[in-house]
C-alpha cells in the first residue's frame, strides 16, 4: 500500500515520514491556495492519502479565522472532493475542540459537536466537507498532541522545569494526551484497513490512556525527566487565553478499537520514549 501524507513538517506528518510514509509541504502544495490543492490532487498517485495539513494555533485563530478556515476546510474540501471523484480512500485528521467540553462522560463519535472557538468550527467544517465529499474517508479525532519535534507541552514543561522550582498549571481540563507516533501508526493502520473494506469509514477518536489533567501530566513529565518541580493546580479561570479551551477532552475511543482492533495507548510509555529521543529521561 503507498500512502500520501499531506503535510510535512507538523509533529503527526514528522512521524508519518518516520515510518517511511512520503509526505508533502506547504512547498510542493499550498493549502492557502485551494487551486494549487486541486492540480496537485488531481495528478498525485497512491493507494490513500492521510491529511495531516492544518492550522493548529488555536489562540491565534482567533483573530485569523478567515486563514484557518482556508487551510482546515476550504483546502480539505478540495483534496476530499478530488479523492472522492478519484476513488481514493482519505485519513483526515480532527480535534476534540469539536466539542465544548461540557460534563465528564467521553465524548462519542455520534455525540453533538459545539466548538467554542474558532479553531474548533473550522476543523468542525473540515470534518463535514470530508462527509459530504461522497468518497471513502476516516475521519480520527486526537487530543493534546505530544512527540519530540515542534511545539507541545511536554517540550513547554521540560523547558519551564529546567528554570523553575515550581509551576501553576491547570487542573480542570481533562483529557488523553496522545503521541505523534502512535497516531501516525494508528492512521497508517487504519488507512491499510479502509483501502481493503471501504464500509469500515465513518469518525473515530484516537486518544492516548488513561485520561489526565495538564496538571496530572506536567507532573508525570517531571518524575520521568528527573525534574524537581512543584505542581500547583489552578482553575482555568486563572489562565486565561485568547480561545476558550474545553475543560472535557475524554475521547470514547472503543469504537476505534471495536472496527480497526487499534487500542488506546498508554501516554506514560510514549512519554517516556519521546523523553529518551530528547535524551532528558531521569
Amino acid at each position: 500500500m503507498k500512502a500520501l501524507c499531506f503535510g510535512r513538517s507538523g509533529q503527526v506528518a514528522t512521524a508519518l515520514r518516520a515510518l517511511g510514509v512520503e509526505a508533502v509541504g506547504r512547498e510542493t502544495v499550498d493549502f492557502a491556495q485551494t487551486a494549487a490543492v486541486w492540480a496537485f490532487a488531481e495528478a498525485a498517485e497512491a493507494d490513500v492519502w492521510i491529511n495531516a495539513a492544518a492550522w493548529t494555533a488555536v489562540d491565534a485563530a482567533e483573530e485569523h479565522e478567515a486563514e484557518a478556515r482556508q487551510i482546515n476546510c476550504v483546502a480539505v474540501e478540495a483534496l476530499a472532493e478530488v479523492a472522492a471523484k478519484r476513488g481514493i480512500p482519505l485519513v483526515h485528521l480532527s480535534t476534540d475542540y469539536v466539542f465544548d467540553g461540557s460534563g465528564e462522560r467521553p465524548w462519542s463519535p455520534e455525540d453533538p459537536v459545539d466548538p467554542l472557538g474558532a479553531y474548533g468550527r473550522t476543523k468542525l467544517a473540515g470534518e463535514n466537507a470530508v462527509r459530504e465529499a461522497g468518497g471513502a474517508y476516516a475521519i480520527l479525532r486526537t487530543s493534546w498532541v505530544f512527540s519530540e519535534t515542534g511545539a507541545n507541552f511536554v517540550k513547554s514543561m521540560l523547558r519551564l522545569g529546567a528554570e523553575r522550582e515550581s509551576l501553576r498549571i491547570v487542573a480542570d481540563q481533562v483529557g488523553g494526551p496522545t503521541s505523534a507516533a502512535s497516531i501516525a501508526a494508528a492512521c497508517l493502520e487504519v488507512a491499510r484497513q479502509l483501502v481493503e473494506t471501504p464500509e469500515k469509514g465513518g469518525t473515530y477518536h484516537f486518544a492516548g490512556a488513561p485520561d489526565v489533567s495538564w496538571a496530572g501530566f506536567a507532573r508525570e513529565i517531571f518524575e520521568a525527566a528527573g525534574l524537581d518541580v512543584a505542581v500547583e493546580e489552578i482553575p482555568t479561570s486563572e489562565y486565561p487565553t485568547p480561545a476558550v479551551r474545553p475543560l472535557n477532552s475524554r475521547l470514547d475511543c472503543s469504537g476505534t478499537q471495536r472496527v480497526f482492533g487499534i487500542a488506546r495507548p498508554d501516554w506514560r510509555a510514549d512519554l517516556r520514549a519521546v523523553l529518551a529521543d530528547l535524551k532528558v529521561a531521569a
